[in-house]
């Protein structure tokens, strides 16, 4: 038979078939692992005098593994961070960015921190992804934001750290703490909260921000500093200082009622200061008057009595003709402002005037005089 000599079943040996050929393999075979072990031999034979296997083999494969180890030592340090080069697990030294070079493994090591970025820390919200917008959205955490005043009232704070590492405290920031962001952040919120627990509440909610953030600042630092933790605080902001929710619809007309009570008391200070300067003006003015009143009766009383004086004098020196003289004054003083009709008597009969003649008519009429020399009258 024609398949006599094939052996292993009526298709002959092996996966053959009765036409002679098995099933043919698919795809590209993957490489043979000898074959390439066996070529890397002869090409490394062929560089090496010798032999691989001879003295000078081994001594270059030896000198090209060194030189391998050497290289090995070269790392780039990039622009936000600092390398910290531990020799045996100790710092030794803090290299810049650039292209830097350390005793290989495991002589030395080095730590690559993101020492020159600014890190922030939110507390009292959060930020989460918010599908709906398509962005991030900012949500309040309760448990961090609510805190008690000096004055026993709670207020909702949130507020932002900007903090990152000293140049000079890598080391210490690297082995001193475990968790710098977490430890940042209690530090922070229990800073926050003693700042507050010293403060009242009005101050915080109008004009006492920048004084409480910098309070908070030079406490969380101080904190950090006791700790070695090789941290720079950079900056404390208060985001966000209300009321609680629940309330602030009550505070805000508490706060209606005191800007009303500010103003009036402004209006009443501005009324204030408007009559006292009239009142004393007006004081001073009458004070004036009375002093020069004064001046002048006092004045008028010293030469009246001066006068009198020198009128004494002369009296005694002439009795008579002083007498005279001051009766003559008094009676042009008296007569000096009156009408008056003189007449002798009309002779012997005492008729010299007719019984019926109008003498009040014959006069000028005169408005009435004032002042004490008034009295007079017509006669």
């Amino acid at each position: 038979m024609p398949w006599k000599n094939q052996g292993g079943g009526p298709w002959g040996s092996g996966p053959k078939g009765p036409w002679g050929s098995g099933p043919q393999p698919v795809g590209p075979r993957p490489p043979d692992l000898e074959d390439l072990l066996r070529r890397g031999q002869d090409r490394l034979q062929q560089i090496m005098p010798g032999g691989y296997f001879s003295g000078i083999g081994i001594t270059l494969i030896v000198l090209l593994i060194i030189a391998f180890w050497l290289l090995s030592g070269f790392f780039r340090v990039q622009s936000e961070e600092l390398g910290v080069v531990l020799r045996f697990g100790k710092h030794v030294r803090t290299v810049q960015p650039g292209l830097n070079y350390h005793l290989p493994y495991p002589i030395e090591t080095v730590l690559l921190p993101k020492a020159l970025r600014v890190n922030t820390i939110s507390i009292g919200m959060t930020l989460i992804e918010d599908p709906a917008r398509r962005g991030r959205s900012i949500r309040d955490v309760p448990e961090e934001s609510l805190m008690l005043t000096g004055d026993e009232n709670i207020v909702d704070v949130d507020f932002t750290v900007l903090w990152r590492i000293k140049p000079d405290g890598v080391g210490d920031f690297l082995f001193n703490i475990q968790n710098p962001e977490g430890t940042v952040k209690a530090v922070a919120e229990s800073a926050m909260r003693e700042v507050i627990g010293r403060s009242q509440i009005q101050p915080i909610l109008t004009g006492a921000r920048n004084v409480t953030e910098q309070n908070v600042h030079e406490l969380i630092q101080k904190t950090l500093d006791s700790y070695g933790a090789g941290i720079q605080i950079s900056q404390v902001q208060m985001q966000k200082v209300d009321p609680p929710a629940q309330v602030i619809d009550a505070f805000r007309d508490v706060q209606a009622a005191r800007a009303n009570q500010e103003q009036l008391q402004n209006e009443a200070q501005t009324y204030a200061n408007q009559v006292i300067p009239q009142a004393r003006g007006r004081a001073a003015q009458i004070l004036q008057a009375a002093e020069g009143y004064k001046e002048q009766a006092v004045a008028e009383a010293k030469g009246q009595s001066a006068r009198f004086l020198n009128v004494y004098e002369e009296y005694k020196k002439a009795p008579d003709v002083t007498r005279e003289r001051i009766y003559l004054e008094t009676m042009e003083r008296v007569l000096g402002g009156a009408d008056k009709l003189i007449f002798d008597g009309g002779g012997a009969s005492g008729q010299g005037v007719v019984p019926y003649l109008p003498l009040g008519e014959l006069t000028t009429k005169r408005p009435p005089a004032t002042g004490p020399q008034s009295s007079g009258g017509n006669r």
